[in-house]
């Protein structure tokens, strides 16, 4: 590819950072816009959940693309770990979905049968299995349990940290607490308008998260609608081993970190993007997960904080009535895990784009 061709991202979080990376990889030039500091924000706040057994139980367009980003995930972090000098802590340890009645037996089975036709698979474990690889893990009333081998974890900061690395040593440009402005698409390149001036580009892609479709857009019709679902994440310091695998219960997880951050997430609110922490959210999580675990009740969460995930009608990955502009969000709950398929189909188009101009 000509290395002429040029791409300006508006948001560099986990999506954008990894959008840039696999666009320079192909000789273009990359500029990367944030409206505050690379990873602050989704991808900060983020679990790090790479979980389709957690996620998926009809057939659709998003469960194949999370069940082919999740193939893809063991090549990513490996060349991502090379290619930065940076560890990043990735977990093939699988989950662990509890049923506390029969009533919640019956739907975990219920719904691992529709999700063997996805080619997700599980397999059930009785109570003193859980009791004896789980030993922390609530036994009373324990009526069985399901295990999802495929289910991982991966701390995104870690990922955040190696991307910024790889970009740099890549000679992608990072312009952070540099908002956009405005975007300004025509037939022969884009132009991004920002508080720290006015460039020029090729192509553009927008990958700001929940706050995509607000940028202000000129010569294309509105960007599909996102808005921002709060989610509230608490989290212990905990002993090693204390949480081996993703551990599921309704509608609330837990998975351990490797440096023993024991995170239990997560609440949905449409509330816009208010930060405030709300006591009831944290005390329903901190209730949920003493539960689970019961010697959690004992303390208090060492880490409270608040994301907020970019929920839209779907996906939306690709050109948007221009070959010029690419749309990367909507993910929702999944972008990290849909981050590695998301920048193989961005680079992609814009590939097959720059063949034909």
């Amino acid at each position: 590819m000509p290395s002429a061709q040029s791409v300006a991202i508006a948001g560099g979080g986990i999506i954008g950072l990894t959008i840039a990376w696999r666009l320079a990889q192909l000789g273009l030039a990359v500029t990367v816009y944030d409206k505050g500091a690379p990873g602050g924000e989704a991808s900060w706040a983020g679990a790090g959940m790479l979980a389709p057994g957690g996620e998926f139980d009809a057939i659709s367009e998003l469960a194949a693309l999370a069940l082919e980003s999740r193939r893809l995930y063991p090549g990513f972090v490996r060349k991502l770990e090379e290619a930065s000098r940076r560890p990043i802590d990735f977990q093939e340890r699988g989950a662990l979905d509890l049923a506390y009645s029969s009533a919640e037996l019956a739907s975990l089975e219920s719904r691992a049968a529709a999700q063997q036709r996805l080619g997700i698979p599980s397999k059930p474990l009785t109570p003193s299995q859980v009791a004896t690889f789980w030993p922390h893990i609530r036994k009373s009333s324990l009526a069985g349990a399901r295990f999802y081998r495929q289910d991982a974890i991966v701390d995104p900061r870690h990922l955040v940290t190696a991307l910024m690395e790889v970009c740099r040593k890549s000679n992608i440009i990072l312009m952070p607490d540099c908002p956009v402005e405005r975007v300004s698409v025509g037939g022969a390149g884009v132009r991004f308008h920002t508080s720290q001036g006015v460039s020029d580009c090729d192509f553009a892609v927008i990958a700001a998260g929940a706050w995509s479709s607000s940028l202000d857009v000129e010569g294309v019709p509105a960007l599909p609608r996102c808005e921002p679902v709060r989610g509230h994440l608490i989290a212990y310091q905990q002993p090693a081993h204390t949480c081996e695998t993703i551990v599921r219960h309704g509608h609330t997880y837990l998975l351990q970190r490797a440096n023993g951050l024991l995170i239990a997430g997560a609440s949905a609110e449409r509330v816009g993007f208010v930060r405030d922490i709300d006591p009831s959210a944290v005390g329903a999580l901190a209730s949920e997960a003493s539960f689970v675990f019961p010697h959690l009740a004992e303390t208090s969460p060492a880490e409270t904080w608040v994301g907020f995930r970019p929920l839209s009608d779907s996906v939306h990955l690709g050109a948007w009535h221009s070959p010029r502009l690419l749309l990367a969000y909507g993910h929702y709950r999944n972008g990290i895990l849909l981050a590695p398929v998301t920048a193989a189909r961005i680079a992609a188009a814009v590939n097959a784009s720059s063949r034909t101009q």
